[in-house]
């Protein structure tokens, strides 16, 4: 199985180093393992919870448990886990793989709670006794897991939690009070791992039992979408834990919730891809038998260019998702401890960051996309456009909202390169070498030649960008947090182009069955992106620089961009016939 770019390289060395095709992974290099837990996967949601959907969506407990239990005789709730815990000691790619498949229900919540932030804090950071006493419940099932760091005010900031925890008199417990809000699993969860400052100062997590003396919960939120999935207040008045029950050390939890927290994002756009994949089939579904003016409206351009649109935005979501999963994977040591696979999510952080924003950004249009598709009917509860478009709102929000990781990921690669991990001055440095450089030489031969510079160009302009924002803005640039927001979508369109690109350079060099499509899907998701790409760069020039020097960086940026207008008509309705061949993603 092939995991490694190019002697793996560093989180965001995508902006600084070319890859070549045959070093990136993609989804058509996972093996057999993967795609076995695939088809259960699926099988489980199509028998399963798919036909219980309206139970579930009125929020049966009793069926929930009992589905993740189902999911335990699996080995699905424990991927990540070694075997000695009850765990399936499954790759990372394996869990992308399930939290794909495992999506598009209020019930990929309930179990993506579970799985990811509800037992992955005692299985990365517990003790010995601790992750005997628990996680092999979890993996079965037996137990179901929460995690309790958001308070009324305490969202983003997650630091500035009131909740406090005090050493008992006699030295057994620690006394915890304080009020935790939208605890996902809250109504029926076993386990909550819960965060709260020792002596009101050091940020501390704790593993607290449900039926932990002083332990109470709020009544059920009202929520937009995911109505199936348990969303509670956790409310802690003197609660009795046992010290034993400290997680990690006192005063560092913020370890533990961060590196959680990038678990969560490496996930997300695996959990955005297959909910979007599932709506883009309803909406093929629908477009074939829905007749107006004497035939199907999947007949009709307009209703063919967003079935396209929605494809080709998928398509660049699933090359992201999997690239990093392989790039995770790539730098998990040969002992798969928590603590390596720790290090490789902390490693390409940024990646992840950029998937969780684009994909769920990705997600939302999708859905809209098909409650257009489905009119009217679109608008009403009893078809599941309306479920779908309700639902994926939230994705923007938990695990960090996208503003928040559009801050983070301009945040993290600034330090990488101030700590000399990635070369991102010298990067920038020869990008605006060429603003006065000879034109460089026309693309070559190779396939998508053409695509391949307009994404080089793209990695130049996002270079640009931030290299002037830099130099001219240096000492406010952290006020101007809409530029910073500008720098990372820019990042981000880069590694969603180069990923989708490589994908498909790397299929033709296989002479892929497939080649030709995925050539066609990165087509057209280039010259869609391409504008973005401009304008973007354009509005963070404007707004950090003026005059010549600002006239030479626009004659730049059109240098880099320069391209003759491709037949995007043509692109999407090859993509449109290919999705409706497929009845929905045609991968």
């Amino acid at each position: 199985m092939e995991t490694r770019e190019k002697a793996q390289l560093p989180g965001g060395g995508f902006l600084v180093t070319p890859s070549a095709p045959e070093e990136v992974f993609t989804p058509e290099d996972l093996d057999t393992t993967h795609r076995m837990v695939r088809k259960a996967a699926a099988d489980f949601m199509e028998r399963e919870v798919l036909p219980r959907d309206a139970q579930l969506e009125n929020q049966d407990w009793e069926l929930t448990r009992s589905l993740l239990r189902k999911l335990g005789e699996l080995g699905f709730l424990a991927p990540d886990l070694p075997e000695e815990y009850g765990g399936g000691g499954m790759d990372s790619l394996t869990s992308l793989v399930l939290a794909e498949e495992l999506s598009g229900s209020s019930f990929s919540v309930s179990y993506g709670g579970h799985v990811g932030i509800g037992t992955l804090p005692i299985a990365f950071f517990g003790n010995e006794d601790q992750k005997r006493r628990y996680l092999p419940a979890m993996a079965r099932g037996e137990k179901v897991g929460a995690y309790a760091l958001t308070e009324p005010t305490a969202g983003s900031d997650a630091l500035s939690i009131r909740t406090r925890a005090t050493l008992s008199p006699d030295g057994r417990y620690y006394l915890l009070s304080g009020q935790k809000q939208f605890i996902t699993n809250a109504a029926f969860a076993d386990v909550f791992t819960v965060y709260a400052k020792v002596d009101g100062e050091h940020f501390t997590a704790f593993i607290v039992d449900r039926d932990t003396e002083g332990l109470s919960l709020g009544d059920e939120e009202h929520k937009m979408g995911v109505k199936g999935s348990s969303t509670r207040s956790v409310f802690l008045e003197n609660a009795k834990v046992p010290v034993e029950n400290l997680l990690g050390e006192v005063g560092k939890g913020h370890r533990i919730a961060f590196n959680i927290l990038n678990l969560g994002r490496f996930k997300i756009g695996a959990a955005c891809l297959g909910g979007g994949k599932k709506a883009l089939r309803h909406a093929v579904a629908y477009a074939q038998q829905r007749h107006q003016f004497g035939r199907p409206i999947a007949e009709f351009g307009l209703i063919r260019q967003k079935l396209a649109r929605i494809a080709v935005g998928l398509y660049a979501v699933e090359s992201m998702v999997y690239r990093t999963g392989g790039l995770v994977e790539g730098a998990v040591g040969r002992i798969r401890s928590g603590q390596e696979v720790l290090r490789a999510l902390e490693e390409y952080a940024v990646e992840s960051s950029m998937n969780k924003v684009f994909a769920t950004e990705v997600l939302d249009f999708v859905v809209d996309e098909v409650v257009q598709i489905y009119g009217g009917y679109g608008y009403v509860e009893e078809y599941p456009a309306a479920r779908a478009y309700r639902d994926a709102r939230i994705n923007r929000i938990w695990e960090g909202t996208n503003e928040i990781n559009r801050l983070l990921i301009v945040d993290m690669l600034t330090k990488r390169a101030l700590r000399g991990r990635l070369d991102l001055t010298g990067a920038i440095q020869r990008v605006v070498a060429e603003l006065t450089a000879p034109p460089a030489d026309e693309p070559g031969d190779g396939p998508l030649a053409e695509e391949a510079r307009l994404v080089e160009g793209m990695r130049k302009a996002a270079l640009l960008a931030a290299g002037v924002a830099v130099q001219k803005q240096l000492d406010r640039l952290e006020e101007l947090q809409e530029v910073l927001g500008w720098i990372a979508d820019l990042a981000t369109e880069v590694f969603a182009a180069q990923s989708s690109l490589l994908r498909a350079q790397k299929a033709a060099l296989r002479q892929d069955p497939k080649a030709a499509l995925l050539a066609t899907l990165t087509r057209a998701h280039v010259y869609e992106a391409l504008p973005r790409v401009e304008a973007t760069t354009r509005q963070v020039l404007a707004a950090v620089d003026e005059g010549d020097s600002l006239r030479t960086e626009l004659a730049g940026l059109r240098r880099f961009l320069r391209h003759t207008p491709t037949n995007l008509v043509a692109l999407q309705r090859e993509v449109a016939e290919a999705v409706l061949r497929a009845g929905g993603y045609p991968v």
